[in-house]
């Protein structure tokens, strides 16, 4: 297989080289940001013909890297011939490579839920554009996905995605002095920063919802979340009979990673029905996981966790909507990692920005302009609070 691989340098794309080295698989092209003393090392191992970095370590990047093609472009590495191209670049930045290697007729495998988040519709019409492919790399949307391997969508009643709850599942009850060292000890999965921030404050769970919906093509009425702790069942569907199948495994994401990459070729031109699937060779260290233990499910607790139910209203007000959740959680996670926001305005910007969004309908061109709009909107609401040396909730933005 030959891979063209966009955010290698982070969580994702250093657990997909992971697959490629254990099944012996052709990296064919690299995009990193900034991380230059990373991505040379994976350079130096799988010599790719094609590498992008961030505009302003281009030049170090090419003085650093030889005997490689080095360019400051992703979509250049999104566009290039691969049995499978991999996004698991993080943040909005993600969405023009997806498009434009779905609209090139890439199987794309994609770990960026920005791009289905903000624009579904638009990155089917890619799709059907270029005969491009698309599966998820996600755990749970993965989970999801193998689920509905030889069922129909039309039968499904819902779509259920697990959470762990994060690190504050079970205290404390009152989060509102919480700190980012604290936030960021996701008790089940290893993760970079933002992700880690966005599962304890369970927006990340609504991204995934709000993907999970753009993905399979169902309402966002059918597509519920249930906490459960210990990680182990990682989505689950009802369907219209009552019956139930779900996806189970250890927590290590190169199993979702590894089949991922064995469905995209087969995977799906448009939402709903999942190809046939020819499973590549075992992930090791995983064919004598124990089924053992007590499982645990709980609903979540949409008072303490508010992001989850504003995930919800921003699918339901449909339009830009969604692509000003994520611009507002972005700048809001940031701002609290810096100090700046305490835990509980990350929930509160967020609100106050779907308060203000407009109802332009979802183009290339409004994406962008609503994703400008709410970064610069929730710079102000955070700068406003600070300033103030007052809650958020008290300097502009409802509680």
């Amino acid at each position: 297989m030959r891979l063209s691989l966009l955010g290698s340098t982070g969580s994702i794309g250093t657990q997909t080289l992971d697959v490629a080295r254990e099944r012996g698989y052709t990296v064919a092209a690299l995009a990193a940001g900034r991380n230059l003393d990373l991505l040379e090392a994976q350079v130096r191992e799988f010599r790719p013909e094609l590498v992008s970095v961030a505009a302003e370590v281009l030049h170090e990047a090419r003085t650093r890297l030889t005997g490689v093609k080095v360019i400051a472009d992703a979509c250049e590495v999104a566009a290039l011939s691969a049995d499978v191209t991999v996004n698991a670049m993080s943040g909005l930045i993600g969405l023009a490579p997806t498009r434009v290697a779905l609209e090139a007729g890439r199987s794309v495998a994609l770990a960026t839920k920005e791009a289905m988040v903000t624009a579904g519709l638009l990155i089917w019409e890619a799709a059907a554009v270029g005969g491009g492919r698309l599966v998820p790399i996600d755990s749970e949307h993965t989970g999801i996905y193998q689920c509905l391997v030889g069922e129909s969508v039309h039968d499904v009643a819902e779509l259920i995605l697990t959470a762990s709850g994060g690190p504050f599942r079970d205290g404390p009850s009152d989060l509102s002095g919480v700190t980012p060292a604290q936030a960021l000890k996701h008790p089940t999965w290893d993760m970079g920063r933002k992700i880690s921030i966005d599962s304890a404050t369970l927006l990340n769970k609504g991204l995934e919802v709000l993907e999970c919906a753009s993905l399979y093509g169902v309402p966002l009425s059918r597509v519920r979340v249930t906490v459960h702790p210990q990680s182990v069942v990682h989505a689950l569907i009802r369907f219209r009979d009552g019956s139930l199948k779900a996806n189970l495994g250890p927590t290590d994401m190169r199993l979702a990673i590894a089949y991922a990459l064995d469905a995209a070729p087969t995977g799906m031109q448009g939402p709903g029905q999942p190809g046939n699937v020819r499973r590549g060779p075992e992930v090791a260290g995983h064919l004598d996981w124990p089924l053992t233990g007590n499982w645990e499910f709980r609903e979540p607790d949409l008072k303490r966790f508010p992001a989850l139910a504003q995930a919800y209203r921003a699918g339901e007000l449909g339009g830009v909507a969604p692509a000003a959740l994520n611009a507002a959680d972005e700048v809001a996670v940031e701002a609290f990692l810096d100090g700046r926001l305490r835990f509980l305005g990350i929930a509160r910007v967020i609100e106050a920005v779907l308060d203000e969004v407009s109802h332009d309908t979802p183009s290339w061109e409004s994406i962008a302009a609503t994703d400008h709009w709410a970064r610069r909107r929730s710079e102000e609401l955070i700068s406003q609070a600070s300033s103030l040396r007052t809650p958020i909730s008290q300097a502009g933005v409802n509680p």
